[in-house]
Protein backbone atom coordinates (compact mmCIF):
# COMPACT_ATOMS: atom_id res chain seq x y z
CA UNK A 1 0.00 0.00 0.00
CA UNK A 2 0.78 3.81 -0.61
CA UNK A 3 0.13 6.89 0.58
CA UNK A 4 -0.49 9.52 -2.08
CA UNK A 5 -0.66 13.58 -0.75
CA UNK A 6 -1.48 15.91 -3.05
CA UNK A 7 -1.31 19.65 -2.73
CA UNK A 8 -3.33 22.02 -4.87
CA UNK A 9 -4.23 25.13 -5.96
CA UNK A 10 -7.94 25.57 -4.76
CA UNK A 11 -8.94 26.27 -8.35
CA UNK A 12 -7.86 22.71 -9.64
CA UNK A 13 -10.39 20.85 -6.54
CA UNK A 14 -12.80 19.06 -9.14
CA UNK A 15 -10.32 18.44 -11.53
CA UNK A 16 -8.23 16.41 -9.16
CA UNK A 17 -11.76 14.82 -7.60
CA UNK A 18 -12.14 13.10 -10.87
CA UNK A 19 -8.60 12.02 -11.09
CA UNK A 20 -8.88 10.22 -8.15
CA UNK A 21 -12.18 8.53 -9.02
CA UNK A 22 -11.32 7.30 -12.16
CA UNK A 23 -7.93 6.21 -10.71
CA UNK A 24 -10.21 3.95 -8.55
CA UNK A 25 -8.74 5.52 -5.21
CA UNK A 26 -12.22 5.98 -3.34
CA UNK A 27 -10.74 6.49 0.19
CA UNK A 28 -9.20 9.75 1.02
CA UNK A 29 -9.42 12.94 3.17
CA UNK A 30 -9.47 16.12 1.73
CA UNK A 31 -8.21 19.19 3.45
CA UNK A 32 -10.12 21.91 1.92
CA UNK A 33 -7.68 24.98 2.83
CA UNK A 34 -4.25 24.53 3.31
CA UNK A 35 -1.51 26.87 3.20
CA UNK A 36 1.72 27.13 2.19
CA UNK A 37 4.80 27.99 -0.32
CA UNK A 38 6.87 25.64 -3.26
CA UNK A 39 10.03 25.18 -2.85
CA UNK A 40 10.87 25.10 -6.29
CA UNK A 41 8.60 28.33 -8.11
CA UNK A 42 5.35 30.16 -7.94
CA UNK A 43 3.76 32.31 -5.27
CA UNK A 44 3.00 31.91 -1.33
CA UNK A 45 -0.51 30.55 -1.17
CA UNK A 46 -0.82 32.01 2.38
CA UNK A 47 -4.54 33.36 2.40
CA UNK A 48 -3.49 36.48 3.89
CA UNK A 49 -3.51 40.44 2.39
CA UNK A 50 -0.52 39.96 0.52
CA UNK A 51 -1.01 36.27 -0.33
CA UNK A 52 -4.59 35.50 -0.64
CA UNK A 53 -4.77 32.20 -2.72
CA UNK A 54 -5.28 29.02 -0.77
CA UNK A 55 -4.54 25.73 -1.63
CA UNK A 56 -5.86 22.55 -0.82
CA UNK A 57 -4.92 19.08 -0.38
CA UNK A 58 -5.40 15.04 -0.73
CA UNK A 59 -4.15 12.36 1.07
CA UNK A 60 -5.23 8.90 -0.01
CA UNK A 61 -3.68 5.55 0.79
CA UNK A 62 -3.98 2.75 -2.12
CA UNK A 63 -2.90 -0.21 -3.59
CA UNK A 64 0.66 0.12 -4.99
CA UNK A 65 -0.11 -0.64 -8.75
CA UNK A 66 -2.78 2.24 -8.78
CA UNK A 67 0.25 5.05 -8.13
CA UNK A 68 1.97 5.08 -11.53
CA UNK A 69 -1.38 5.71 -13.10
CA UNK A 70 -2.87 8.20 -10.92
CA UNK A 71 0.44 10.27 -11.10
CA UNK A 72 0.42 10.18 -14.77
CA UNK A 73 -2.89 11.71 -14.80
CA UNK A 74 -1.79 14.60 -12.11
CA UNK A 75 1.54 15.57 -13.87
CA UNK A 76 -1.03 16.05 -17.29
CA UNK A 77 -2.94 18.43 -14.78
CA UNK A 78 -0.48 19.67 -13.76
CA UNK A 79 1.06 20.39 -17.33
CA UNK A 80 -1.94 22.02 -18.10
CA UNK A 81 -2.10 24.40 -15.21
CA UNK A 82 1.32 24.82 -14.18
CA UNK A 83 0.69 28.65 -12.93
CA UNK A 84 -1.62 27.36 -10.67
CA UNK A 85 0.68 24.46 -8.53
CA UNK A 86 0.20 20.81 -7.91
CA UNK A 87 2.46 18.55 -6.35
CA UNK A 88 2.11 15.18 -4.87
CA UNK A 89 4.04 12.74 -2.59
CA UNK A 90 4.13 8.89 -2.00
CA UNK A 91 5.02 7.45 1.15
CA UNK A 92 5.33 3.40 1.85
CA UNK A 93 2.27 2.47 4.16
CA UNK A 94 3.68 0.50 7.21
CA UNK A 95 0.48 -0.86 8.55
CA UNK A 96 -3.49 -0.74 8.30
CA UNK A 97 -6.52 -0.62 10.59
Amino acid sequence: MKSVFITYNQALNEDVMVILKSSLCRGYTHFSTVGGCGSETGEPHLGTHAWPTMNSAVITICEDYKVEPLFERLRALNEENKELGLRAFVWNVEQTL
